[in-house]
């Protein structure tokens, strides 16, 4: 009897509402441990491929910009009630699929015990977060007193296409909490999963598939870091960008390459991802801009 041959799975970008191989067609290994894509032979025994995950190249990041471009703006017009339902409904279909979920994270070497903890974990600050649409303004926004006839009033607005690099060591769980604090106020995302275990943020996307998740919201795109972050630093077209990856020499190439159209950027130690500052309406904020509106009284 023949040894069958094991098909691994090749796990594909997410670009407005579709799942597309890279452009370039190449994609490189993904294993249980954190090994370069050139990897050579004795590595490639010692740690078998577990999958196959696409090398996104400038112009998948690209056509990932223009999709979350195009559709920022109707999910910033959605009413708040609407968004935070659907960001709901992305917590309940990643409830039917924590089984899923937990095997991949095993996969990352995590244990099985702390694996379902960080699932849950996803779950439950999605759910967090899907309650602060409707309230956002309500806290964050003012109506100010003023020395001149007029009513004046201040509110959040969302940035507009924030660009996300996920850690290592949540690969899940930052991937999720980055969407959601981000998504909720109205923006629009870029997402880059962990270069060595991005298999749970790229199964994500089929959850945010079937969540009604407007196509271009939330793009998702895995890769070598080294080569995605300069071209999507560098777009003209980003707004901000959210890092959570603990590198000085990738922090130092995000900042430089930020200041051409003056991004706004954030760089937070991610650590185990349960801090109270990753569950914090201040961390929806760090992407929303402040909008001052006069209005005539007495004419």
């Amino acid at each position: 009897m023949n040894k069958r041959l094991n098909v691994r799975k090749t796990y594909k970008n997410f670009i407005g509402g579709a799942f597309v191989r890279s452009e370039s067609g190449h994609v490189y290994g993904v294993t249980g441990l954190s090994i370069p894509p050139d990897m050579n032979t004795a590595q490639e025994k010692a740690n078998p491929i577990l999958a196959q995950a696409c090398r996104s190249t400038r112009k998948d990041i690209r056509e990932a910009v223009v999709h979350a471009r195009k559709a920022q703006n109707g999910w910033a017009s959605k009413t708040a009630y609407l968004r935070g339902q659907i960001i709901y409904r992305i917590a309940e279909m990643l409830e039917d699929r924590k089984a899923n979920f937990t095997e991949e994270l095993t996969w990352a070497g995590i244990s099985k015990r702390a694996a379902a903890k960080q699932v849950e974990t996803s779950i439950d600050r999605l759910v967090y977060y899907a309650g602060w649409t409707d309230k956002l303004s309500q806290v964050f926004g003012s109506v100010n007193p003023v020395a001149t006839p007029h009513f004046n009033f201040s509110t959040p607005e969302p940035l507009g296409v924030v660009a996300i690099f996920c850690a290592d060591e949540s690969p899940l769980l930052s991937a999720v909490t980055a969407v959601a604090a981000i998504c909720t106020g109205g923006n629009s995302a870029v997402l880059i999963p962990s270069q060595a275990y991005p298999l749970s943020a790229l199964s994500f996307g089929e959850v945010l598939h079937s969540s009604d998740v407007p196509p271009g919201v939330v793009n998702i795109l895995s890769g070598i870091h080294n080569e995605i972050m300069d071209p999507l630093a560098s777009h003209m077209d980003v707004n901000g960008i959210c890092n959570w990856t603990d590198h000085p020499a990738s922090q130092a190439l995000l900042d430089e390459h930020a200041a051409r159209n003056i991004k706004r950027i954030t760089h937070q130690s991610w650590g185990d991802g349960t801090s109270d500052e990753f569950e914090s309406p201040y961390l929806m904020m760090q992407f929303q801009e402040i909008k001052t509106t006069w209005h005539p009284v007495g004419y």
